[in-house]
């Protein structure tokens, strides 16, 4: 029993021992903690920092010069008061507030330390540029100003912007892109430097390859798209369809006239515009704006059918004629001669202007060729309608000279009318060269009408028809056999041309000049000359008298010899007696000839 009882109470010793050298240990722990923790205190009171350090610290005061920051050490740090202010010279800084601020010098002795909240600030932000340049991120910066070879861009701090990184193409008013915030690429950086070389274009072009292929997989020919307007030329426009460029010809613009793109597009403008044909291995796009609207001829026929009147504004003028718009693409011509009735127009500005409104006819329309003719003229009566029953022919008319050619004499009518009295109807009788010998331009003249020819717009006139015609009378003024006198005006190989009065000729035949042969009349007559002679013929329609010297001759030897025989004595033998009746029946025969007219 006792040895039991022992060995309990050594149990119960050891057990109290254990219990208590736990205790000491857990005394021991919690005397290490709070050493711990007041070495902790200690060392985050007194801690130092490296020069250009950046900690974070609260606003503990704001006074007019300095903002005391609480970063941890034995004393407060002290941020000129110039740093909290804003763009308008606001103080922004308030207690309790939290800050970043880089350590900029510090006295233990006087327990004072300079803090700066703008080295702070850029020093993040340099680290801020590290990270994305090593990224190859983006980041946004506003340009500050234009410098030598490119601008000056706020990104924290100043970088430098190259003129050929700022865009795809070269840009004409640099000044446009001051003031405005873009979003750029760093290319390099050089921290110690304070070198940051930016791109904006290398940006664009990603984004341009990425709406390229998007564009190329999307486009067909017949889809509408939206563009910008990239570049203006005289032949066209190139649009941006995003990424992939397209020509939309000048051709293919309107439907109706363009002289120059200029005129309807800016660089920049959108625009809708249908594919008209697709190269995808060439990536060769041709577009149209005028085939999103009908084609005008289609319904041109119906709008605009032959004889109606249409109101048009005149686009063009040509030697040949007027181009008038009637509507947008839709254009007719009016030539020079359906300008006017009576007026001969060497150029169409002497009627029309370009821009001016006239009012015209349709006189004919093609609309498979595009084609419609139009006139001016129409809109008011021909007056070569009406001029004949104004004007019936045998009217006397009274006219002033226009004009004088050598074929005769125009006369003012009436307005843009001129009749034309030839030169073979000034007169029955003399023999005119030219009009002039007689008239001069300016000179009141009567005329009667002679024949109205609608069709040619011909006006005839004559002046000799206001006498008589000398030749209608002429048969009875020199009967065949009369004996008349005459001055010569013109010798000839087959005769001589004897004027008989003014106007009225007639012509000795050569074989008619003499009972001998002759070779030619210019051996024997000269001009001026006065000669008798004997009518032969007379043809008043032809206008021709035939005259005979030879004849008159014959007479004369006819009649001495008939007066010879009529004076003979009574024959006192047969032979005078035949001599007699021969020379009687050679008188007979002589009469007979001369009454044939040979």
């Amino acid at each position: 029993m006792g040895k039991d009882q022992s060995t309990d109470s050594d149990h119960a010793i050891k057990g109290d021992q254990e219990e208590t050298m736990v205790d000491q240990e857990e005394t021991m722990e919690d005397e290490e903690e709070t050493m711990e923790g007041l070495m902790s205190m200690y060392e985050e009171n007194f801690k130092r920092f490296a020069d250009g350090e950046v900690v974070s610290g609260k606003i503990i005061s704001v006074d007019k010069d300095y903002a005391l920051v609480d970063i941890g050490y034995k004393s407060e740090g002290q941020i000129r008061i110039n740093e909290f202010k804003n763009d308008e010279g606001q103080i922004v800084a308030e207690v309790g507030d939290s800050v970043d601020v880089m350590v900029e010098w510090w006295d233990d002795e006087e327990e004072r330390v300079i803090l700066s909240k703008e080295k702070a600030a850029k020093v993040k932000v340099w680290e801020a540029i590290k990270k994305k340049y090593e990224s190859e991120e983006t980041i946004d910066g506003v340009v500050l100003s234009r410098v030598k070879g490119g601008f000056a861009v706020d990104i924290g701090v100043q970088g430098f912007l190259p003129g050929s990184q700022a865009d795809l193409r070269p840009i004409r008013n640099l000044d446009e892109m001051v003031g405005k915030t873009f979003t750029f690429k760093i290319l390099k950086y050089n921290q110690k430097r304070s070198n940051i070389v930016l791109s904006r274009r290398v940006i664009l072009e990603a984004e341009r390859e990425h709406e390229r292929t998007a564009t190329l997989e999307s486009i067909y020919e017949g889809k509408v798209v939206e563009g910008i307007v990239k570049n203006i030329t005289e032949y066209g426009v190139f649009v941006d369809l995003g990424g992939v460029d397209g020509l939309l010809h000048i051709t293919d613009i309107s439907w109706g006239r363009v002289k120059h793109p200029s005129e309807l597009f800016t660089v920049g403008d959108t625009i809708n515009v249908k594919i008209l044909s697709f190269d995808i291995e060439k990536e060769r796009v041709s577009l149209g704006m005028k085939q999103l609207a009908e084609d005008p001829w289609l319904s041109a026929a119906e709008k605009y059918p032959v004889g109606s009147r249409i109101t048009g504004k005149i686009v063009s003028l040509t030697d040949y004629g007027a181009f008038v718009e009637l509507e947008e693409g839709v254009e007719g011509l009016i030539h020079v001669s359906e300008m006017s009735w009576t007026r001969k127009i060497h150029h169409p500005s002497k009627i029309v202007n370009v821009g001016e409104e006239v009012e015209a006819v349709v006189l004919n329309i093609q609309p498979k060729s595009r084609r419609i003719s139009l006139g001016i003229k129409q809109v008011v009566p021909n007056p070569w309608d009406l001029i004949s029953e104004k004007y019936p022919v045998g009217t006397t008319i009274e006219g002033k000279i226009k004009n004088i050619t050598d074929f005769g004499l125009f006369i003012g009518i009436d307005e843009g009318i001129d009749g034309l009295v030839h030169i073979s109807d000034i007169s029955w009788t003399k023999r005119i060269k030219h009009p002039s010998e007689l008239y001069k331009k300016g000179d009141m003249i009567y005329a009667v009408v002679l024949d109205i020819e609608k069709e040619n717009e011909r006006f005839s006139l004559g002046i000799k028809q206001m006498q008589e015609d000398p030749w209608e009378s002429a048969e009875r003024r020199y009967e065949v056999g009369k004996e008349i006198t005459g001055t010569i005006t013109n010798v000839t190989d087959f005769g001589i041309f004897v004027e008989l009065e003014e106007g009225i000729e007639g012509l000795v035949h050569v074989s008619e000049i003499a009972k001998e042969k002759i070779k030619t009349p210019v051996e024997k007559f000269k001009i001026g000359e006065v000669i008798t002679s004997k009518v032969m013929s007379i043809n008043k329609k032809e206008r021709r008298i035939a005259l005979s010297i030879k004849r008159l001759a014959i007479e004369d030897d006819q009649e001495l010899l008939s007066e010879y025989v009529n004076n003979l004595r009574p024959p006192t033998s047969t032979f005078g007696e035949i001599l007699r009746d021969n020379l009687q029946e050679k008188l007979n025969d002589n009469q007979k000839h001369e009454g044939d007219g040979e």
